[in-house]
């Protein structure tokens, strides 16, 4: 797909600051340093529309970045970074359980883990959530594929499939902001989800 408007819209921590145009959402979920405004500048080829930290779990908001005015990836706040307090975390982990549950608009989960790890305790707890309470229809991005060789890419994302759901019948696609090669077949996920022609 190539993406020709690509705009970020707003930062909300409630529904009443949630866009009310009722354009599907895409949400990116993931723990604070998976790369998930890197994604997304890769997805649409924008340098910057979503700002990269070199401070993970900065982000406190959810952010909506308007795609062509067709939908919209929703960037909720990453999981799992120490350094946050945890009246901060509670905080946060209020208003993205509020969002996922209201989210009336969301098309679709993307869920981004780290290929070179195994799933961590909070991985788990949010594919658990995802998978078991959310009832809505997920795909899982195993990010950072360039930090592995590419001879090793396919079997890492299969040992993690088995790791994260030897049953359920999810899509565990590889992706890598330096390495292009995977971005069409993202797309490809994405629009059996979201008109995006």
């Amino acid at each position: 797909m190539l993406v020709k408007n690509a705009q970020f819209k707003i930062s909300a921590v409630s529904p009443k600051q949630y866009p009310t145009d009722n354009l599907p959402e895409i949400v990116l979920v993931g723990k604070s340093n998976v790369g998930k405004s890197s994604f997304i500048n890769t997805m649409v080829n924008r340098k910057k529309l979503a700002r990269t930290s070199s401070e993970p779990g900065k982000t406190r908001q959810i952010n909506f970045y308007n795609i062509d005015e067709k939908f919209y990836f929703v960037d909720l706040p990453g999981y799992g970074y120490s350094k946050m307090s945890k009246v901060e975390q509670e905080k946060v982990g209020k208003f993205i359980e509020q969002y996922l549950q209201n989210g009336k608009n969301i098309a679709l989960i993307i869920f981004l883990i780290d290929i070179r790890h195994e799933p961590s305790a909070n991985d788990k707890l949010m594919y658990n959530y995802i998978v078991n309470n959310s009832n809505l229809p997920c795909i899982i991005i195993a990010n950072k594929a360039d930090k592995i060789a590419v001879t090793k890419v396919d079997a890492q994302v299969e040992n993690l499939q088995k790791i994260l759901n030897p049953l359920k019948d999810i899509k565990f696609l590889p992706f890598s902001s330096e390495r292009k090669i995977y971005i069409e077949n993202v797309w490809n996920s994405i629009s059996n989800f979201v008109d995006i022609a």
